[in-house]
């Protein structure tokens, strides 16, 4: 009976490896690079053709090359030698590698389980009240950031920031989360008791809105050695400043959200969803406001904002 099972068990094997490649490669191709791979590994007949061009080209979104093409010039000579590999090598230096493009406003990178399209609106692209005044913030080099340049907030008691990115970009029919990326300086302050106001929604149409506390519990302030504010900072916002941080109960109906360490070294914080539907071309917005409350907040450096494709969509 043993020997008969196993006979037939091979004989399903048989049949199976002797359907045409073709066949086999367009049958990967309709599953996820994560169920591509395990197949691969579970499957003998698919183990010959899980690492061809063919499969892999599919998992590649279709407009891989456009994008590809709108890399800044540092980026050209490894796509250039990346050009020449199997496109299974490209689609995993695009989720390990983010690519930036459009003269540096823009990064672009593939999420590795779905190989859906995730990008990061750097912070030089993105409207921000009193951006472009170095009482209130100030750009800085920094060589952990993929753009190369940061922001970092000085001091403001007015906080809002917006961000935009045409919908055509992203991969359809996809559940998308937008993340604040960041990190604090040596004199971050401000933040464990004031709800931070976000928005998203497409141009022209009524946002979604939500309210949270960015940090809590005060943990950024933990970690880091308190300062005193920047000496150009003018005696009112130096006296703002140090003053003694308002002990005020988070409201009702007002979320705490925790930021979580990134692989990169640097800090996320979930802002908002947003379902991107197949054949929408418009500008998706998102906006960070703190205004309401008249403290003074400081220390945050900002590398941009993400728009990343959940895993697993």
């Amino acid at each position: 009976m043993a020997t008969q099972a196993s006979k037939e068990s091979g004989n399903k094997i048989d049949y199976f490896d002797m359907l045409p490649e073709g066949c086999l490669a367009d049958t990967l191709a309709h599953t996820t690079p994560t169920d591509a791979c395990r197949l691969a590994l579970v499957a003998p007949a698919f183990r010959s053709i899980a690492d061809s061009n063919g499969v892999w080209e599919r998992f590649l979104p279709c407009d891989y090359s456009q994008l590809i093409s709108r890399a800044v010039p540092a980026h050209r000579h490894i796509l250039d030698h990346l050009a020449l590999s199997p496109k299974k090598k490209l689609y995993l230096f695009l989720c390990d590698n983010p690519l930036v493009i459009d003269n540096g406003t823009l990064s672009f990178s593939l999420d590795k389980w779905t190989g859906k399209k995730c990008f990061m609106i750097a912070a030089r692209e993105l409207a921000i009240v009193w951006g472009d005044t170095p009482r209130y913030w100030r750009w800085t080099i920094d060589k952990e950031s993929r753009f190369g340049k940061a922001i970092e907030l000085i001091s403001v008691c007015w906080l809002e920031i917006h961000g935009r990115i045409n919908t055509s970009l992203l991969s359809p029919d996809t559940d998308y989360t937008a993340y604040l990326v960041y990190k604090p300086s040596i004199a971050v302050y401000g933040f464990e008791h004031q709800p931070v106001e976000i928005w998203i929604g497409l141009s022209g149409e009524e946002s979604v809105k939500c309210t949270f506390i960015l940090d809590p519990e005060g943990g950024l302030q933990a970690n880091y050695v308190r300062m005193p504010p920047p000496r150009r900072l003018s005696l009112l916002h130096s006296n703002r400043a140090n003053q003694p941080r308002p002990q005020i109960p988070i409201p009702v109906g007002v979320e705490t959200r925790c930021p979580r360490v990134r692989k990169d070294g640097w800090l996320e914080i979930d802002l908002a969803q947003y379902f991107h539907k197949e054949g929408e071309n418009r500008e998706l917005e998102i906006t960070m406001m703190e205004t309401k409350g008249g403290h003074w907040k400081s220390g945050l450096i900002i590398q941009g904002i993400e728009i990343r494709a959940k895993s697993g969509n």
